[in-house]
């Protein structure tokens, strides 16, 4: 019980730090993670449907996540010609640009609060029991687990 709940009152206050990191660059944590995405991502594009997955969003929580990042112009909606149904979540380059600034902060916070302060073992444990949780939500996902 006791490590359930330092994770819950750390991973919280944990990404409450990070996020006020961001704060300067009008971008919360979630904003952040999806212009990485999108960064990543092939002529740093993505159908919104894949985006929503890889966020772990459902299709109106990613739209209401697209609504700050869409009003700063960060990124662009775009119908997807082949299929009238679909459209794609394009990082504009004043979006891209805007992370690069805002990375190397965002970086130095991570590792300041916590990567910095775990030995390499640590942090190869952590990674490995998170990929574990990862798996199993994902069967869970797929009903492969009852």
């Amino acid at each position: 019980m006791s490590a359930w709940r330092t994770f819950i009152t750390t991973t919280n206050d944990l990404v409450r730090a990070i996020e006020r990191d961001l704060g300067p660059f009008g971008l919360g944590f979630g904003d952040y993670q999806l212009l990485v995405v999108l960064s990543e991502s092939p002529d740093r594009r993505m159908k919104m449907c894949d985006l929503a997955d890889v966020l772990r969003l459902s299709r109106g929580g990613l739209t209401r996540r697209m609504t700050g990042v869409l009003g700063a112009g960060l990124v662009e909606r775009v119908p997807d010609d082949e299929d009238g149904r679909s459209a794609w979540a394009h990082l504009t380059p004043e979006g891209f640009a805007l992370l690069r600034r805002a990375a190397p902060v965002h970086v130095r916070s991570v590792r300041a609060r916590m990567i910095d302060l775990l030995t390499p073992a640590e942090i190869r444990a952590i990674g490995s029991a998170f990929a574990k949780v990862a798996r199993r939500l994902d069967d869970e996902q797929r009903g492969e687990v009852a």
